[in-house]
């Protein structure tokens, strides 16, 4: 932390969770969680920044080098667990451990500054007394609503997903929902919408900002960096809620294609020249071999996450099935024909999906292709006929639904 007199030096406290991370591809065992990212995402842009949080004596220990890098001030209070969570891939939805209905509850954190960042909790709770606040509830099952625990803010902005808008507010549409909560009290909403980027929902405006192409993909934590960034600018700086959630948004694009922070200066991000991500729409072809328990899990998770990533998708396996070739193989065909782009998995060298790829290339559509355990010249065909080949799952789907 800066020495010497403070007097006019920016700052803030984050209040949240500090959680173990582990992913399985690609890999990744961390300790961070939301609080620990957005703290460390800060470094750069507020010259004093405070962790608030619950932690176990040798979690405290494990985490202290991490305050110590990146500068800023840990503050745990005492638990009796640390939480983790597990991950297959960064689009997966985690196993926590321990299970949620076995996390005990400790104390309240109570934090008072003039800006706060707080982040829901999954063992407890944060009563936060600010100024300027930014609120993420961070919950899959209930989000609490800022003043439930007897949080106060004369200014709240609230960040949060589409669906922790939905239950917060008991609305059907995120806009309605978030003007809900303007009229329970907060200033400003932004909706978080993952690879569509965010909504801010300002009094009666509404404005888009965009998320922005990477050339690799990694969603673990990308909402804690951008909760983070705007808190700097708007909690902070008192930048207007549009460029503080633009910034914010550049920030994302950094951290997920290099896994890494502190987040680039904000001079380094206002200079950043990305093009905004957005999901072309369109029908995209499924090719994958489905013989084995793995291949039909991988396929069923790339059908899911495609869908999730606003497209349409026709799966052989799913959408025709097994039978005779004279049958299949025709039916497959017709539906390649309806479709304008195409994801394959190319591990196992199946012929089938060979035969599909290469007829989707002879179609003129663009093909992007997961790749993990190939040797180069088992690819020359697939290069040197225009597919895009990549080796990382997460990165794969979404190239593929930007129609890079």
């Amino acid at each position: 932390m800066p020495g010497g007199d403070t007097a006019g030096m920016t700052a803030i406290t984050v209040v949240g969770g500090v959680y173990h991370e582990r992913c399985i591809w690609p890999e990744w065992d961390q300790l961070y969680g939301s609080a620990g990212r957005a703290a460390a995402a800060l470094s750069g842009h507020v010259e004093q920044v405070r962790l608030c949080t619950y932690a176990r004596s040798d979690t405290s220990t494990f985490f202290q080098p991490y305050a110590s890098l990146y500068g800023f001030t840990f503050d745990p209070i005492d638990a009796a667990q640390t939480i983790s969570f597990e991950y297959v891939h960064s689009m997966s939805t985690p196993t926590i451990c321990p299970p949620v209905g076995r996390i005990r509850q400790n104390r309240q954190i109570v934090v008072s500054d003039e800006v706060v960042l707080r982040f829901g909790l999954l063992e407890g709770t944060a009563v936060v007394t600010a100024n300027r606040c930014v609120y993420d509830p961070q919950s899959a099952f209930s989000p609490e609503a800022f003043s439930a625990n007897g949080s106060q803010a004369s200014h709240l902005a609230i960040v949060a997903n589409r669906s922790e808008v939905l239950a917060m507010s008991g609305a059907s549409d995120p806009i309605e929902g978030a003007r809900s909560l303007l009229a329970k009290g907060a200033e400003l909403i932004v909706v978080k919408s993952g690879p569509a980027g965010a909504l801010v929902v300002d009094g009666g405006d509404v404005t888009a900002v965009p998320a922005y192409q990477t050339d690799r993909v990694w969603s673990i934590g990308s909402g804690d960096v951008f909760a983070a960034i705007f808190a700097a600018r708007w909690g902070v700086h008192n930048d207007p809620p549009i460029a503080a959630a633009e910034l914010a948004s550049k920030a994302v694009a950094a951290y997920v294609e290099s896994m890494a922070l502190p987040s680039p200066t904000p001079e380094t991000l206002r200079s950043d020249q990305r093009q905004p991500a957005i999901t072309v729409p369109g029908r995209v072809y499924l090719a994958s071999p489905f013989f084995t328990l793995g291949q039909r899990w991988l396929i069923d998770e790339a059908r899911e996450a495609l869908i999730s990533l606003g497209l349409d998708v026709f799966s052989p396996v799913h959408d025709v099935g097994s039978g005779p070739a004279e049958m299949v193989a025709p039916a497959d065909l017709a539906a390649l024909h309806k479709c304008d782009r195409m994801f394959s998995i190319l591990d196992g060298v199946d012929s089938g999906t060979l035969f599909e790829v290469g007829y989707a290339r002879a179609l003129n559509l663009p093909v992007y292709a997961l790749v993990q355990s190939l040797v180069p010249e088992a690819l020359k065909m697939v290069r040197g006929s225009g597919c895009r080949v990549f080796d990382d799952f997460v990165t794969a789907l979404h190239h593929t639904a930007w129609r890079t």
